[in-house]
């Protein structure tokens, strides 16, 4: 599995699209444990272009705080998992509560 999160100031970006980069984690589902990570830079803002671009990034699932309903259906197209409403922490506390089932998660945070 390949976790994306947007990254901002080294932690998840409430607003995915204005994220300055991607933190891409694979895990291994059965041990739960990260086997590698990476920071890429964001592509410039671009309506739709998100879910295309990390798809081919190998992004099974994004965690994110907010995300409006129609960039989660083109997520969904993709084949990527969604989940909103994760608190604003580092990219490694976000995934590690995912994987020991303790994220929580709150209010969607955009509305559009």
């Amino acid at each position: 599995m390949r976790i994306a999160i947007p990254v901002a100031e080294g932690r998840l970006c409430a607003h995915f699209g204005h994220c300055q980069q991607f933190a891409l984690v694979d895990v291994d589902t059965a041990t739960k444990t990260v086997t590698k990570q990476e920071a890429l830079p964001a592509p410039p803002h671009q309506p739709g272009l998100l879910p295309r671009w990390l798809a081919e990034r190998g992004a099974t699932m994004i965690i994110a705080g907010g995300m409006g309903g129609r960039a989660q259906g083109l997520f969904t197209q993709q084949g990527i998992e969604v989940v909103v409403g994760a608190p604003c922490e580092t990219p490694e506390r976000v995934v590690a509560a995912y994987l020991d089932g303790t994220l929580q998660t709150g209010d969607n945070l955009c509305d559009h």
